[in-house]
C-alpha cells in the first residue's frame, strides 16, 4: 500500500513511525534504529512527513526533504491534543501522523545550516552572559563577607577587583585573596569569550543582506538583526501579516473572551522570549531617546508616552517593530521612515 502520511517520534537512538494511506488507514508501525530511519525512507515514494519540533528536528527534516520527502514541524503542544490513551512512542508518533494532515494546523518552518549557526552563536553567547553575572554576583557575595562592598555593575566589579587585591589594609587572608585571584581570571575569561562572540556576530551582522536591512530599523542592532534572522530567515512569507508576526512573539494582547464579551489582557508572552527581550530592551532605548526629536516615529512615541506608561509604550513600539521586520524581509523593501508612521518602500 502507498504511504501518504508518516509521523514521526524523534529520540536519540529509537524512532517510531506511523504511517497512513489515502483512506487515512493505518499501514506502517514500525520502530526505527538510528542508522535504519534514513535507510527506511531512501526507497520510498515521496510523502508527506511529520515531526516534532524537537531536538534534532531540523537536521532530519534537511535530510529527507534532500530525499523529495515534505517535511512539516510542528509545536509539540499542538501534538498533545490527538494523542489517544496513554503516552508512548507508537501513540505519540499516532498523534504526529494526525495533526500533520489538519488543514489548519500550524508548522515551524525547517532551519537551514546557516540559522542554525547564528542560533548557536546566540545561544552560547547567551549562556557565557549567564555564567558571568553568576561569577559577578559570587564575588559580590564573597567580598561581602569581608566588609567589602562593591556595586552591582560588572565594570565596577571590573575596575575595584585589582584594587582590592592590592590592598594590603582590608583585612583579607592571603589563602582568600587567592581564591580571589582565580575568580577574576574565570572573569577575564568569560569577558574575552564575550568579546569574541560579539566580534563574530558583527562581521555576521554585516555580511548578512537580511541583517544589514534589519539594522536599518531604530532599536535594531547587530544582536537583534542576527537574531531575527536565525529564527525567521527566508520564511517571513509564511506569516499572513505583519500581525501574524508580532503574534508569534508573543507582542500582542492574550484574550480571554466568551459569551459575545471581549477581554483583553497583557500581552500574551508567547513564542521566543529573547527575541522579544531583544525586540523590547531595542524599543526602550529608542523610547528613552525620542524626547525632542520632530521625526514622525518619535512624535508617535511622545504622543503615547503622554498617554500610557514608558513600559507600555515601549512594547507597543516593540510590536511595531516586529510588523516592519515582517514587512522588510518578507517583500524586496528598505526602511523609509517618511512612509505612514514608519513603514517602507519596495525597491
Amino acid at each position: 500500500m502507498k504511504i501518504m502520511r508518516i509521523g514521526i517520534d524523534l529520540a536519540k537512538t529509537v524512532f517510531q513511525v506511523h504511517g497512513v494511506d489515502a483512506q487515512e488507514k493505518p499501514v506502517c508501525r514500525r520502530q526505527l534504529r538510528r542508522r535504519q530511519l534514513l535507510e527506511f525512507f531512501t526507497n520510498r515514494e515521496p510523502c508527506l512527513i511529520g515531526m516534532e519540533a524537537c531536538a534534532s528536528a531540523h537536521h532530519w527534516a534537511r535530510k529527507l526533504q534532500a530525499m523529495g520527502h515534505t517535511v512539516k514541524l510542528i509545536a509539540p503542544q499542538f501534538v498533545k491534543p490527538y494523542v489517544k490513551g496513554n503516552k508512548n512512542d507508537a501513540n505519540d508518533a499516532e498523534a504526529i501522523c494526525e495533526a500533520v494532515g489538519r488543514p489548519s494546523m500550524r508548522f515551524v518552518p525547517v532551519k537551514t545550516v546557516e540559522q542554525q549557526d547564528l542560533q548557536a552563536l546566540h545561544r552560547i553567547r547567551s549562556e557565557l552572559i549567564r555564567q558571568r553575572t553568576a561569577k559577578v554576583n559570587q564575588i559580590r557575595g564573597l567580598l561581602g563577607e569581608y566588609g567589602i562592598v562593591v556595586a552591582q555593575h560588572v565594570p565596577a566589579l571590573r575596575k575595584a577587583l585589582p584594587e582590592i587585591l592590592e590592598d594590603a589594609e582590608n583585612g583579607l587572608s592571603v589563602s582568600f585573596r587567592t581564591l580571589l585571584d582565580g575568580l577574576r581570571a574565570d572573569l577575564v575569561y568569560l569577558d574575552e569569550q564575550i568579546d569574541r562572540l560579539d566580534q563574530d556576530m558583527q562581521h555576521q551582522a554585516n555580511t548578512n543582506a537580511q541583517a544589514r536591512k534589519l539594522q536599518q530599523l531604530r532599536g535594531i542592532g547587530p544582536i537583534t538583526a542576527t537574531a531575527l534572522v536565525a529564527a525567521i530567515g527566508q520564511n517571513a512569507g509564511l506569516f499572513k501579516r505583519g500581525r501574524d508576526l508580532a503574534a508569534w512573539l508573543g507582542l500582542t494582547p492574550a484574550q480571554h473572551s466568551s459569551g459575545g464579551k471581549d477581554r483583553l489582557l497583557g500581552i500574551s508572552k508567547r513564542g521566543d522570549a529573547y527575541l522579544r527581550t531583544l525586540l523590547i530592551h531595542g524599543a526602550r532605548a529608542v523610547v528613552r531617546t525620542a524626547a525632542g526629536r520632530s521625526d514622525r516615529l518619535s512624535l508617535w512615541i511622545q504622543n503615547l508616552c503622554n498617554r500610557r506608561n514608558k513600559n507600555v509604550a515601549a512594547v507597543a513600539l516593540a510590536n511595531k517593530t516586529a510588523r516592519l521586520v515582517w514587512a522588510l524581509l518578507s517583500r524586496k523593501a528598505d526602511y523609509d521612515p517618511a512612509y505612514g508612521l514608519g513603514g517602507c518602500k519596495a525597491t
